[in-house]
């Protein structure tokens, strides 16, 4: 049974072309004759009446509305209740003191061209978790607050201390803008929208066009700590009267944020009389940017927020499959918003229930229920820092780890025609073969998705598959890959010309105006969806391509050598390395090298006859990347293959550990590194080869962490 681990596609899809079988392909051709414009925006108006931030009403009643409409398609649902550590903003000003009085918006203007922009129960510009206070201070521009703008700061002799430092959205997670800030001994951090990012410089403005205008703010959360989900209460679920940790105890910002459109930001700037900015920092607005304010100018920043305890949902709903129902084949995007939320997330929400309803319409049309079960997932407080989807997580984490076998992301997802994904190894082909039976919106005859994505970019290390980028952090996977080690993927289409992201104008008539009210992209994103789900749900072995995780070291290994080289941490080969890996780094590539021959050289005829033993292997081989101890001071981040940056947020560090100790330059970490993965390969030469390590594939996940005990009594803010 352990061959059955090499083969990329097994059984459903036979070796040679790797194409499905007929019967699967007649499967998604009935799936994708289903999905309807007027189906898409149905859910897309019943999810985008009202504004519902997380722990509001208007949160708990689209729960209710998505739960609804579910068990309305006959699936089993489950309504997770959560208590979540969440925040509101109480009241915020940003003035200019001196050299004359300015009192700066911090909040969209209201349009007769968007009725939805004119609710006055939209809030005014906030970060999440920002801390409370106020201050009278100095301005400093820190370019986009990166740890690099920070240092070249200090480099130049400009000191943060005491001062109010103004950074431009972009280059990393607003948290670790937040976070560099304070360390630099800044008394505030005031995030703007740039118009060389997002506005004017891109493209007309809205309400004429879809760019931003300059009143137009970026909200989101401030929420840096070492693991993703409830600040409270990490490795367990956020039930009711769960043990918390102590509120004093959250590393969270404690200096004032607050989030500003390019208009309040030109205010300022145009005010500042200090030195030039160096090369690469000038923004979009038509004056010179300085690094100081000078002497004569003055801001006064004052925030109140409140956090407390509120309550949201997890709702999931679950085709029950036919010969393999613990298996679980998971598709999912949150379902909270910083407003209206058209775009994020609903255009990708929108998607998750389009696709449960083709595979329930077609069921009951005749074709026969999937082989394992597809779960379709709509998660909660995502905003607040990826909390829902962790909660639930942590909650189901032993049958995740035995059964899980792949979670696709599809948090707005549909925002044009351009399909893109982000995957963990194991998925890229079976995406990449899904992609073969999509029509193209808008292409040429008997154009797919797959012609279209692979004429953009072609895979370095197969050119007959399409590109697809290394998963990242942001959003509700990370639980599931960095946490679980199950294999994810990020789906979606892109393009369209405009920007309302975390803004009060990401509403219906923004999304209809500049994204298409015909829904062509929301029905490319369902189609992927679905026929991905079907090779991954209907095949009788897991499609995974296990050669692939050979193949993506070598390439991760290469990555990281030239960041250990440059920087003289690490050294290069002698004679020098064709692919530049560093020569501390050679017996990995090795191994990497070893598996993945080993793969290559197993004859597809030598398959076993037990999908099921077939499927469990499959399985437990992924989790082997799993480490007990977590990454260096992040414990809840345990994939060997796969983080997320620890200081962007956004993007990965694949091989971690490996990255983690080049950055640092700590050679023991290093030697700890290398070490960990080199006995990942020999654990998964040893599956493919002498036959797999007794137990079960929950063998390599570690049991939960010892509860907070340091519980206390939080307000409960259910509004």
């Amino acid at each position: 049974m352990h061959l059955l681990l090499a083969i990329p596609l097994l059984l459903a899809l036979p070796a040679g072309d790797g194409s499905p079988t007929d019967a699967i392909r007649a499967r998604i051709e009935a799936l994708n004759a289903i999905p309807t414009r007027d189906s898409l925006l149905s859910f897309h108006e019943m999810l985008c009446s009202e504004p519902h931030i997380a722990g509001t009403d208007g949160d708990h009643r689209n729960a209710d509305r998505i739960a609804e409409a579910f068990r309305a398609m006959g699936l089993e649902v489950e309504k997770q209740e959560i208590w979540v550590y969440l925040c509101r903003p109480l009241a915020a000003s940003l003035d200019i003191v001196s050299p004359q009085a300015v009192s700066l918006g911090l909040k969209e203007d209201s349009l007769t061209e968007d009725k939805f922009s004119q609710n006055p129960e939209l809030l005014p510009g906030w970060n999440a978790y920002s801390g409370s206070g106020e201050v009278t201070a100095g301005v400093v521009y820190a370019n986009y607050g990166t740890k690099a703008d920070f240092e070249k700061l200090k480099s130049l002799g400009v000191d943060c201390a005491g001062k109010i430092v103004l950074a431009r959205y972009g280059g990393n997670y607003r948290g670790y803008k937040a976070r560099f800030a304070q360390d630099a001994g800044a008394a505030g951090l005031v995030i703007f929208t740039d118009p060389a990012d997002a506005g004017y410089c891109k493209g007309i403005m809205y309400p004429e066009g879809g760019y931003a205008n300059d009143t137009c703010i970026q909200r989101g959360s401030l929420n840096t700590l070492p693991y993703e989900g409830d600040p409270l209460t990490p490795f367990i679920p956020a039930t009711k009267d769960a043990p918390r940790l102590s509120e004093d105890s959250l590393d969270l910002p404690t200096i004032p944020v607050q989030p500003i459109g390019f208009g309040a930001a030109k205010e300022i700037l145009s005010r500042m009389t200090g030195p030039a900015v160096p090369a690469g920092w000038q923004g979009g607005l038509p004056l010179a940017y300085r690094l100081t304010g000078g002497d004569s100018l003055t801001v006064h920043l004052k925030i109140q927020q409140e956090r407390f305890l509120a309550k949201t949902y997890n709702i999931t709903a679950m085709l029950r499959g036919s010969d393999f129902p613990d298996q679980l084949v998971l598709a999912g995007a949150h379902h909270d918003a910083w407003g209206y939320g058209a775009t994020d997330p609903s255009c990708g929400t929108i998607t998750v229930l389009e696709s449960a309803r083709c595979f329930t319409q077609a069921i009951a049309g005749g074709q026969p229920r999937p082989l394992r079960s597809i779960v379709f997932c709509c998660w909660g407080a995502e905003e607040f820092g990826l909390i829902g989807s962790v909660e639930w997580v942590e909650a189901h984490r032993e049958s995740l780890a035995a059964n899980a076998v792949a979670y696709l992301n599809l948090d707005m997802a549909s925002t044009g025609l351009e399909f893109d994904a982000a995957a963990s190894p194991p998925l890229r082909r079976v995406i990449a073969e899904a992609a073969k039976s999509v029509p193209q919106p808008g292409g040429s005859a008997g154009q797919t998705v797959y012609d279209a994505w692979i004429a953009r970019a072609r895979d370095e290390a197969d050119p007959a598959l399409p590109r697809t980028g290394d998963i990242g952090g942001g959003s509700d996977h990370v639980g599931f890959n960095c946490h679980l080690g199950v294999p994810v993927a990020g789906m979606s289409a892109s393009g369209s010309k405009g920007n309302s992201y975390h803004s009060n104008y990401d509403n219906l008539i923004w999304y209809w105006k500049v994204v298409g009210d015909d829904y062509a992209s929301a029905t490319l994103v369902t189609r992927m969806t679905n026929a991905t789900l079907a090779l991954l749900a209907y095949s009788p072995v897991i499609p995974y391509d296990r050669e692939r995780a050979g193949t993506d070291t070598i390439r991760y290994l290469g990555e990281i050598s030239r960041i250990g080289i440059a920087s003289g941490f690490l050294s290069p080969q002698d004679p020098p390395s064709p692919r530049g890996i560093a020569a501390e780094l050679a017996p990995l590539e090795a191994a990497a090298e070893r598996y993945r021959a080993s793969s290559r050289r197993l004859d597809p005829q030598a398959l076993g006859t037990d999908p099921a033993l077939a499927n469990a292997e499959l399985i437990g081989a992924e989790r082997e990347w799993l480490t007990e101890a977590g990454l260096p001071g992040r414990p809840w981040f345990r994939s060997l293959l796969a983080g997320t940056d620890e200081d962007s947020g956004y993007a990965s560090w694949m091989l971690p550990s490996l990255r983690y100790a080049v950055e640092h330059r700590d050679r023991s970490a290093l030697d700890r590194a290398i070490a960990e993965l080199a006995a990942v390969f020999d654990r998964l030469e040893a599956r493919l080869t002498a036959g797999a390590p007794s137990g079960t594939p929950t063998d390599a996940i570690p049991p939960p962490r010892a509860a907070p005990s340091d519980h206390q009594t939080l307000p409960r803010g259910e509004r």
